[in-house]
């Protein structure tokens, strides 16, 4: 089984930057297409962004788009979400999830293997 910590949350204030690191523990980290997704506190769980098995292709929700960037050093097996421009709704706890094949994957069903999460919290 695939296991992903992740690491980087905390309190920042409206307007700052986070970034969020996910280590794998998988050998073949670049045969896994990798997301972030957010879950605040009642509401349901929601894609982020996406990155293939490469890295060469991303995609992103609308309400980070211009703002997050994702990316991957395959060499360290981690995934990277740059969080710039933060706003108070972005406050979340942040899961990083792998799923198995280097395309890009969108749908929380593509993911397999998930993180315990990390908390980012936006103040006003």
């Amino acid at each position: 089984q695939v296991q992903l910590i992740e690491s980087g949350g905390g309190l920042v204030q409206a307007g700052g930057s986070l970034r969020l690191s996910c280590v794998v523990s998988e050998r073949t980290f670049s045969n896994y297409g990798m997301g972030w997704f957010r879950q605040a506190s009642g509401e349901e769980r929601e894609f982020v962004a996406a990155i293939s098995g490469s890295g060469g292709s991303t995609y992103y929700a609308d309400s980070v788009k211009g703002r997050f960037t994702i990316s991957r050093d395959n060499a360290k097996n981690t995934v990277y979400l740059r969080m710039n421009s933060l706003k108070p709704e972005d406050t979340a706890m942040y899961y990083c999830a792998a799923g198995y094949g280097a395309a890009l994957k969108v749908g929380s069903n593509s993911y397999t293997d998930w993180g315990q999460g990390t908390q980012v919290t936006v103040s006003s």
